[in-house]
């Protein structure tokens, strides 16, 4: 930077030429000089002033439309955010056919220890023994006092367990936030909903995850963001599943059995309404696994799916659909019943009825075990296979629980011509009731093959034709004189014209060769109402026996049936049915005039 001197010599002599003061001329540049240090100053400041007053202005512009947005937002609790690959915790509610709760979430918390932190271990330990009865404290201290750094004490606990333990004041006994599977109805629809358990876990949270029934096979949907939380829609309709398990439970324990199944199906779609196993379990605290004995005795096996039996006579619809079908009979075609039957060794006896000739009717009527053998010999072993497979009676069925693949029939190793005998009245070949409701609702309903399912239904879906209408028809009218004159008159209810077959089966040894004497598989199959089916309903009772006689009665028709018409009783008015009254009774109505 160049500078102009104070006392520029040119100036000097010239002023002293003059007679001026040169003194002046310095004094003048000096004034100047300062003036011009003054005005860069002065712009030097304003320039500063200016920046800070745009920082200014930017910050309260920033301040200012945040408040604003939080203004204009809902408010919310904040949540903490952990370091690492996070636990997707949410999953998806499992609701009923009507929107009711059957499983949801519920936030609790975690309860674990970091042993080095703690001031007083054998305090915690006592105390924490005093709140978790289950907990041992000796071995909690053992861990406390041992090389541990992190011990997991409880996955979840309830709200006043946590204040509990909070009151304990040890600084190493710290909770986390949990999510839990909640199951609000305890037991209620057990067997389909499975259950859920932990996967990854954190101190921060955990993965839910199904263990069993649809939690499991729906797993993937349960927990998929991209659902946004919708529900998961079943079938089922919590009213009438209570209703049936409340029946079938009193049931079985005034008939003394060993465990019961009942599955209630929609004919036309195929929703399984109402699907029961007893015993059952409650999910929210599910049993362990049985490691040793029958796995059927526990609570966990669900009877009406993975529960394969011989169904006994309530088979004997099928071979008299199946001979009309065909064109060899009709309903008033008479057949041979005279025996026993013969077959090489194998000797067929009936035991209702001792004759020599019924219709095909009273066939299905009387039970008739040598009928229902004469009339599959004209149908022979190839065409019943196929009829069978047809209704779906020699596969698994395709219902979403994660044990339906288990339920797999056991199939006679040589379809013989003995075979299609006894398999015409349910020996021989064995299933599950989820089957026979499936078979029997493909029957009745018109002739078309329908497949059980658990999710609702917005649209009936017709399936391939397996008789024709007027065969479905005939069908259903010989299994209401079932109920009218047979083995199932305990199965009437006034208004709902049931129709349906009893099924009486010997249990088989667990050796697998030969049969109890005094153990039965007892079935009862009804459909209603009988002038227009629209349910199928299933019930199987397993060893039971009614002792209020002389001598036990284990058939069908003494245990399952009025079960069964209890059960109809209950439910029907649930479903929308109205009953149906016979007015051409009089009701004792004078009409009068004004």
């Amino acid at each position: 930077m160049i500078r102009t001197p104070l006392r520029p010599l040119a100036r000097i002599l010239s002023a002293r030429a003059q007679g001026e003061d040169p003194a002046a001329i310095e004094a003048e540049n000096r004034r100047k000089r300062h003036e011009e240090m003054a005005d860069k100053q002065r712009q030097r400041a304003e320039g500063r002033l200016l920046v800070l007053g745009l920082a200014f202005f930017c910050a309260f512009g920033v301040i200012g439309m945040r408040m604003g947005a939080l203004a204009s937002s809902v408010p919310e609790e904040p949540r903490a955010s952990a370091v690492g690959n996070p636990i997707i915790g949410q999953r998806s509610d499992i609701v009923d056919r009507n929107g009711r709760i059957l499983a949801t979430n519920l936030a609790t918390h975690s309860l674990y220890a970091h042993p080095r932190d703690m001031i007083n271990p054998e305090h915690a330990a006592t105390e924490l023994a005093k709140i978790f009865p289950e907990l041992d404290a000796e071995e909690l201290l053992k861990d406390f006092t041992g090389d541990r750094r992190f011990l997991w004490i409880r996955r979840q606990i309830s709200p006043e367990q946590m204040q509990a333990v909070h009151d304990i004041g040890s600084p190493g006994l710290l909770f986390g936030p949990r999510e839990m599977r909640l199951y609000p109805n305890g037991p209620i629809a057990a067997h389909v909903l499975g259950g859920a358990s932990y996967g990854r876990e954190g101190v921060a949270s955990a993965e839910v995850i199904g263990v069993a029934g649809v939690e499991r096979q729906f797993d993937a949907y349960l927990r998929d963001p991209a659902n946004e939380g919708a529900p998961l829609e079943l079938s089922l309709d919590l009213t009438v599943q209570a209703a049936a398990e409340q029946v079938l439970a009193g049931g079985m324990s005034i008939m003394n059995a060993k465990g019961a199944a009942s599955v209630l199906m929609d004919i036309h779609t195929g929703e399984v309404i109402s699907m029961v196993s007893l015993p059952d379990f409650d999910p929210n605290n599910r049993p362990r696994v049985l490691t040793n004995g029958d796995q059927s005795d526990s609570p966990l096996f669900n009877r009406a799916v993975q529960g394969v039996y011989e169904l006994g006579s309530a088979f004997k619809i099928f071979a008299a659909a199946q001979a009309m079908e065909l064109g060899l009979i009709n309903p008033n075609t008479i057949i041979d019943i005279s025996g026993p039957l013969t077959w090489g060794r194998f000797r067929i006896r009936d035991f209702r009825y001792n004759g020599e000739e019924l219709s095909a009717t009273d066939v299905i009527v009387e039970s008739s075990n040598i009928g229902t053998a004469r009339i599959a010999m004209m149908i022979g072993a190839d065409r019943q296979r196929d009829f069978l497979g047809s209704l779906g009676l020699l596969e698994p069925t395709p219902i979403e629980l994660t044990e339906g693949p288990t339920g797999k029939p056991l199939l006679p190793r040589n379809w013989s011509e003995i075979s299609t005998m006894t398999i015409s009245y349910g020996h021989g070949l064995s299933s599950s009731p989820l089957h026979l409701a499936a078979g029997y609702a493909s029957l009745l309903n018109g002739g078309t093959r329908v497949e059980p399912t658990l999710l609702r239904m917005a649209n009936e879906v017709e399936g391939p034709r397996v008789v024709s209408e007027a065969v479905s028809r005939r069908s259903m009218e010989m299994l209401r004189q079932v109920v009218l004159r047979g083995s199932a008159s305990f199965g009437e209810v006034p208004g709902y014209n049931v129709g349906g077959k009893t099924g009486t089966a010997d249990k088989p040894l667990t050796s697998g060769r030969g049969y109890y004497d005094d153990k039965v598989i007892a079935t009862f199959a009804a459909a209603f109402p009988a002038d227009d089916p629209q349910y199928v309903l299933i019930v199987t009772l397993d060893e039971p026996s009614e002792n209020s006689g002389d001598e036990p009665r284990r058939t069908a028709g003494w245990t399952a049936v009025p079960i069964a018409a209890e059960m109809i009783r209950r439910v029907a008015p649930l479903l929308g049915l109205r009953p149906q009254v016979d007015s051409s009774q009089s009701i004792g109505v004078t009409l009068t005039s004004n």
